[in-house]
């Protein structure tokens, strides 16, 4: 029985068992709630790039584009496709339909996100990270999620074990 000057026993048992049910729960939902999230962001950011001077990555994604077509791709075609991309990534993420086919866009995406940091390091770091570097260095985050999503569709799973 419980005396003052003792702690219940079953204070530790109930702290491990709501660890377990907490454990249990997020193997269950945290991948889906990182899709869908991941997802939203991609689906909002691609939005805007469809009205011309809304997204604040604009003069960004035109200049990557520009300079990974060599000049080939206009400014206005350059945000209708990364619109589009961005869109679809966002609405495959969101839905968990076409998942993969999602997956292998915001994989060749990713390239082009990316490719600011290499192409205009010294604008973007040049005394200090600009508005537009760390624009892109979220981005890092993005691709991590990313992988996590893409290991689950393609078959991984959580595996909840104890030290």
């Amino acid at each position: 029985m419980f005396t003052p000057t003792t702690s219940p026993p079953y204070i530790a048992d109930v702290a491990v068992a709501f660890g377990d049910r907490l454990a249990v729960a997020l193997a269950a939902h945290s991948i889906t709630l990182l899709r869908v999230s991941l997802g939203l962001v991609f689906f909002g950011f691609g939005v805007l790039k469809f009205v011309p001077g809304l997204s604040p990555a604009e003069p960004l994604v035109v200049r990557t584009l520009d300079t990974l077509s060599f000049g080939l791709v206009p400014a206005p075609a350059a945000l209708l496709l990364t619109a589009s991309m961005e869109t679809f990534i966002g609405l495959t993420l969101i839905s968990g339909r076409r998942l993969v086919a999602g997956l292998i866009v915001l994989a060749g995406a990713m390239v082009g996100i990316m490719s600011p940091v290499v192409l205009f390091a010294d604008d973007l770091f040049g005394g200090g990270p600009t508005i537009e570097a760390q624009y892109v260095l979220k981005d890092i985050v993005l691709a991590a999620a990313a992988a996590v999503v893409a290991a689950k569709a393609l078959g991984a799973r959580l595996v909840i074990s104890r030290p």
